[in-house]
């Protein structure tokens, strides 16, 4: 099992392998072994190795009767990893062994779990409203069939719950177009000082509402992007509504455009937007976790607002589809800023 024959096909194979033979002890290892249980392997009791009891029942069976057997390896630390083993006999004359090979589906795994997340959470998102048709429904049939001024008040909350449903069936729906889309860049150039100045004025009305004033710096001269004009509009509205809706009744939201002869990140000059607030501000503790889907702040206030959980999740897959980069410098207390970079080239 030691010959050089047998090593060099271990080496060629991507997947870590390691050959033990009827005495338990490790013969054979290729590197990918080595990453996960060391430098030394070989001549190694396979007990000293691994110590997972699902693994060596699959590994003694395999050894015991020459079948092979299936089982999941977990390795915690610092990064979590998953491992799929599937247990085979090789045999060296009258010598029976086993090979031991280990997939790894640490990434399969989360993906199934952010899908079960996902799910779960779409579903309670339309649950909510749902009962809440359905008790409205139920009370209008009965105690409150012949009252005028009930009717009214509970028709105006479906009304309010029917949207919220509508708009978060809509965001989905938008995710998932944005997210087929990532990996094919814009190919037409469009004016994004334009752009911003459409969702500034579309917003007019609802920063009226709350009271807000947004001023506009940098876009007195055109900006010409390879962009989506469509997702690029869904970005700033995004932001822009977001930043008046949490910025504070009564104060003043800044959209600035600014040219940066070289940004680090993008290895060349870009343009960059700041949608800045001067509100109560963000705690840091939840920056890193703005851009997943249903992620709130507070869920209730976020509600209250008509908010979905998902316009910042849409916001970064459209970034990334542009190969720009999203900012958000917050501190509780002192206001937001949003930054959208985009390279120029």
């Amino acid at each position: 099992m030691n010959s050089e024959l047998v090593r060099s096909m271990l080496a060629a194979v991507p997947l870590p392998l390691m050959i033990v033979g009827n005495d338990q002890r490790v013969k054979s290892a290729n590197a990918g072994a080595h990453v996960i249980f060391g430098a030394e392997l070989e001549g190694r009791q396979v007990l000293t190795v691994i110590r997972q009891p699902a693994l060596l029942d699959a590994l003694e069976a395999t050894l015991r009767d020459g079948s092979t057997n299936r089982a999941r390896f977990l390795i915690t630390g610092a990064q979590d990893a998953s491992y799929r083993i599937m247990t085979s006999p090789v045999s060296n004359g009258p010598e029976l062994g086993a090979l031991i090979a280990f997939e790894d589906v640490t990434e399969l795994e989360k993906a199934e779990e952010m899908r079960r997340d996902f799910v779960a959470n779409v579903s309670h998102e339309l649950r909510t409203p749902l009962t809440a048709l359905l008790g409205f429904i139920e009370t209008l049939k009965g105690a409150a069939k012949d009252d005028a001024v009930a009717r009214e008040r509970f028709l105006t909350i479906m009304e309010r719950e029917a949207g919220r449903m509508n708009r978060l069936v809509s965001e989905l729906l938008s995710l998932s177009r944005v997210e087929a889309e990532e990996r094919m860049r814009p190919g037409e150039r469009v004016d994004m000082a334009a752009i911003v100045r459409s969702a500034i004025t579309a917003l007019k009305p609802v920063a009226e509402a709350a009271q807000v004033e947004i001023e506009l710096t940098g876009a007195e001269a055109p900006i010409h992007l390879l962009a989506d004009p469509d997702q690029m509009a869904q970005v700033f509205s995004n932001l822009i509504e977001n930043a008046v809706k949490y910025g504070g009744s009564g104060k003043k939201v800044t959209v600035e455009i600014t040219r940066e002869p070289r940004e680090i990140g993008l290895r060349g000059p870009a343009v960059r937007f700041d949608v800045i607030d001067r509100g109560e501000g963000i705690d840091q503790v939840h920056l890193p976790r703005l851009t997943e889907r249903f992620y709130r702040v507070d869920a209730h206030r976020s509600r209250e607002k008509g908010g979905t959980g998902l316009g910042l999740a849409i916001v970064k897959h459209i970034i990334n589809r542009h190969r720009g980069k999203l900012k958000i410098d917050s501190a509780k207390g002192q206001g937001s800023r949003f930054s959208v970079i985009l390279p120029e080239n």
